[in-house]
């Protein structure tokens, strides 16, 4: 029994060690991020204080493997970023709306962009009947989508073409769902130079496709969706 105690303290130790480490290596990484912006630009993080004027609105995964600045090859300042689970965008969201709504009308990005990848987790629990928590809950937005398209996506016999094509899928849903927001359709009133754009992030290449659904109008939306201006009070 004491040998038992021993092995299981000393995996304890070395998970504690493990956590230990990966966090010093956060803090690490963190001075030598600052040091190397520093020898390229002594005024870098001066600069970069002073203010940001992002032209682009970035709502993707929260995968760690699709980061906004490194796909696009942009630095701080350049995009702005929201993220959740599966890129999933929809009126309830208030945490969504609100980054819309900063970011449209106050930082005045001109390129909204949904940007799923493949090989998304969120996507492919969404493809099955296994609960997985509270996060089934957000997965029905996703299975909404799969049962929107089901008469495509059940005609595909192989499991990860599916999956991919209900990526894609996705995210013209949720561009869709963009414009269908008074805060997108308001801003195309007083503004043409606003776009929302649809992507997907191949992980397996490290390339984007266009999914070719940009909207900078209302014209593709059903006639209940897109909106007149609000209404004068009597």
């Amino acid at each position: 029994m004491a040998k038992d105690n021993n092995i299981a303290d000393a995996q304890i130790k070395e998970i504690k060690e493990s956590q230990r480490t990966t966090y010093e290596q956060l803090i690490e990484g963190n001075r030598l991020f600052v040091e190397e912006e520093l020898k390229n630009d002594p005024d870098y993080f001066k600069k970069l204080s002073s203010g940001q004027s992002p032209k682009v609105l970035w709502i993707g995964c929260s995968d760690s493997r699709v980061p906004a600045n490194q796909v696009t090859g942009t630095k701080p300042g350049e995009v702005f970023v929201h993220r959740n689970i599966a890129n999933v965008c929809v009126h309830s969201d208030m945490n969504m709306l609100s980054v819309l709504d900063y970011s449209v009308n106050v930082l005045k990005v001109k390129h909204v962009i949904v940007a799923g990848h493949y090989g998304c987790g969120g996507v492919a629990a969404a493809m099955t009947r296994q609960q997985f928590g509270l996060i089934d809950n957000w997965l029905r937005h996703i299975k909404d989508v799969y049962r929107l398209h089901s008469h495509e996506l059940d005609l595909i016999t192989d499991p990860q073409v599916r999956a991919d094509r209900l990526v894609e899928l996705n995210v013209i849903e949720q561009v869709y769902n963009l414009c269908k927001t008074t805060i997108i359709q308001n801003a195309w009133k007083e503004r043409s130079d606003l776009e929302v754009h649809g992507w997907v992030v191949d992980i397996r290449s490290g390339f984007v496709k266009d999914l070719k659904v940009s909207c900078s109008n209302t014209d593709n939306l059903g006639k209940v969706f897109a909106l007149d201006a609000v209404a004068a009070a009597h």
